[in-house]
């Protein structure tokens, strides 16, 4: 690869230069969850197929039922191709009272080390890391005059509002997605010395339980003892979903979970990740779920089960001795490996029919949920990023899984039958979808550095 030292040399000296063209796509209000900003978004699109066609894209704007994708091909036949995803639209600014300065007015500023960080909204969420994987490709036309293997860019502007209308554009547009692996650049390095690969991401299954008893509120002074409590007969199922230690309850919940290999199990217990560093931010000690594993598998490769909230009876200031006429929780559960989301819905609705009483009703609303998405751990795509990545920060990169879900991953595997790598740069403090978001200009620079390494080994694969 004598060829990636002077495309390293000249991100190196041309980073006031791609600081300045990730301002202007800064500067683009792109809010894709407010109708107001839906021209921004258009604009923001735009702007990106500009700056891609003038690289040498074959480039194109394509509608979707909400905002338009950026779609971007560079062939290289005989090479590799990969597929790269990212977004360009950004989360709301409120409140706006809480930023330090107007949020699409991006700036240089210093935290208390001294390290430069780049604040908007959008500076980590997704423009910075985007431009990343955008600055390496003009790197390397600039110094080489092509790629060093295929690259196709699909850059949506919803996924802050769900990817609306994305799984079904990627359906129907199948032929122009061709690719070896898709790679990804929205997730966050380990710490700000140490890069990470996310190779699982939990998927979901989220349900509303509504029981009702009584065909209305009762005086608790004249029903007391004798009418049937929503509330209880609700907390009774919310305490039956786990048991004593902690694993979750339901008939074949563990069903398609698998162990993690000895050896990621192994890297994971020299990371240091204890429950004083995660817990204690928040003002906690001690883990919760499945006793016996560690913090770190609870978090990234074992299903979970929580209640996200609950409703019934009086809430308000004062005393009201009233039982509930009818009470409700929202559920969610996280899922790992092979377990269906399908399947839980059914056994969950079973399981909580199994605890209403006879004289109750109850109705059980199942939202959409999503797989988890795990890779292989012997993928040579893996080793040959983690190889990269290591050369460039000069430390193995860490092989984690996230907890969050990311559905368009899902779709990709389950329309395009291809794995995703999500290599990101983002930090932990970041601030995202929070005022004063930033990306540090550590992250953007050796984040552009990387993805020239990265691109530069698939080339040579």
């Amino acid at each position: 690869m004598a060829a990636l030292d002077p495309v390293l040399n000249d991100i190196d000296r041309d980073l006031d230069n791609a600081l300045e063209r990730l301002f202007a796509f800064l500067r683009i209000p792109s809010i894709s969850t407010d109708p107001a900003y839906a021209g921004h978004c258009r604009d923001a699109a735009q702007w990106l197929e500009g700056n891609l066609t003038a690289l040498g894209f074959e480039t194109a704007i394509h509608e979707t039922s909400l905002h338009p994708v950026v779609l971007a091909h560079a062939p290289k036949p005989g090479k590799p191709h990969v597929l790269f995803y990212g977004h360009y639209d950004v989360q709301p600014v409120d409140p706006l009272n809480l930023w330090e300065t107007p949020p699409f007015e991006p700036r240089l500023s210093l935290n208390a080390k001294g390290d430069k960080q780049i604040v908007a909204r959008g500076a980590s969420d997704d423009k910075g890391q985007v431009m990343t994987f955008v600055e390496a490709c003009r790197a390397f036309i600039a110094m080489e005059g092509e790629l060093p293997c295929g690259v196709t860019l699909l850059i949506e502007g919803a996924e802050e509002n769900g990817s609306q209308g994305l799984p079904e554009w990627v359906a129907a547009n199948r032929d122009k997605l061709a690719a070896d692996i898709v790679l990804v650049c929205d997730t966050s390095m380990w710490n700000p010395t140490t890069p990470a690969i996310t190779t699982s991401l939990r998927g979901l299954a989220y349900f509303e339980v509504k029981v009702t008893c009584a065909d209305r509120d009762l005086h608790s002074g004249f029903f007391g003892g004798a009418a049937r409590n929503p509330i209880h007969v609700l907390s009774t199922i919310i305490a039956d979903l786990h048991d004593s230690d902690g694993r979750v309850a339901l008939p074949g919940f563990y069903d398609g979970v698998r162990e993690t290999p000895a050896d990621i199990l192994e890297q994971w217990r020299g990371l240091d990740f204890t429950a004083e560093k995660f817990l204690g931010p928040i003002g906690l000690k001690e883990p919760a779920g499945e006793r016996g594993r560690m913090l770190i598998e609870l978090i990234q490769s074992r299903p979970a089960c929580d209640v996200n909230g609950i409703i019934g009876g009086y809430t308000g200031e004062g005393t009201k001795t009233v039982i509930a006429g009818e009470a409700s929780a929202k559920v969610s559960f996280r899922l790992v490996d092979d377990q269906d989301p399908e399947q839980l819905a059914r056994t969950f609705e079973a399981f909580v029919r199994e605890r209403i009483p006879s004289d109750c009703s109850v109705e059980v609303t199942c939202y959409k949920g999503s797989r988890a998405i795990s890779l292989p751990f012997d993928m040579p795509e893996l080793d040959i990023a983690r190889g990269a990545l290591a050369e460039e920060w000069g430390v193995p990169a860490v092989t984690i899984g996230a907890g969050g879900s990311i559905p368009i991953v899902g779709d990709f595997k389950r329309l395009l039958d291809r794995n995703t790598l999500l290599i990101g740069f983002g930090l932990d403090d970041d601030r995202i979808h929070s005022p004063n978001e930033k990306y540090d200009l550590r992250s953007f620079h050796k984040g552009t550095r990387s993805w020239a390494r990265i691109l530069a080994a698939f080339g040579e694969r």
